[in-house]
């Protein structure tokens, strides 16, 4: 059963998938890097451990704590993934799923993220790994109404996953992170 939603996720994401030549968002670079085995630091099974901002976009500094569990599994000899998790957090739980898929044309990946709930969000994170292993993606999108950059930010030193989820207001002058996340194998 979970191979056929895999692929169903998959299937739905590509028809909405951007062409090579689409637009990116505002603060996505080029490259010419070869990426496409640049999330096999993260494939296999983690706890995770995430923080999230109470309110976001208020200035507010009062952030809670959730933990859950990934599980991410390559496809297209690399050139894919999905992660499959949740997250327990006070009051609410979520069932959520990542899906990344390289563009070997443009070197570059698309992320979406997608709930049980809300179904896949639009618009996609876009953006790539540089050589140092820092992975920076971002979508022009609205947070309440507001115009927002939303920038996810990875980075995995010394065989720790991070994940860094920051909105920019003022395109991309400053930043306010709003959720966190720290992977430990299992």
């Amino acid at each position: 059963m979970k191979s056929k939603l895999a692929g169903l996720i998959v299937v739905l994401v590509l028809a909405f998938a951007a062409p090579a030549n689409a637009k990116f968002p505002s603060l996505v670079t080029a490259t010419t890097r070869d990426g496409r085995h640049d999330w096999d630091f993260l494939l296999g099974t983690w706890s995770t451990h995430y923080m999230r901002l109470s309110k976001i976009l208020q200035h507010d500094h009062t952030w809670f704590p959730c933990s859950g569990t990934s599980t991410i599994t390559p496809f297209w000899k690399g050139e894919g993934n999905i992660e499959d998790g949740d997250l327990s957090c006070p009051h609410q739980y979520i069932r959520g799923l990542t899906v990344r898929l390289y563009n070997p044309v443009t070197h570059q990946w698309a992320l979406w993220w997608a709930t049980r709930r809300a179904g896949i969000t639009e618009p996609p994170q876009v953006g790539h790994f540089d050589a140092n292993g820092v992975g920076l993606f971002y979508s022009d999108d609205t947070y309440r109404g507001t115009p927002v950059i939303v920038r996810y930010k990875w980075t995995h030193f010394h065989g720790k996953p991070r994940f860094e989820q920051a909105f920019s207001s003022d395109h991309g002058k400053t930043w306010e992170t709003n959720w966190t996340t720290d992977y430990t194998r299992r």
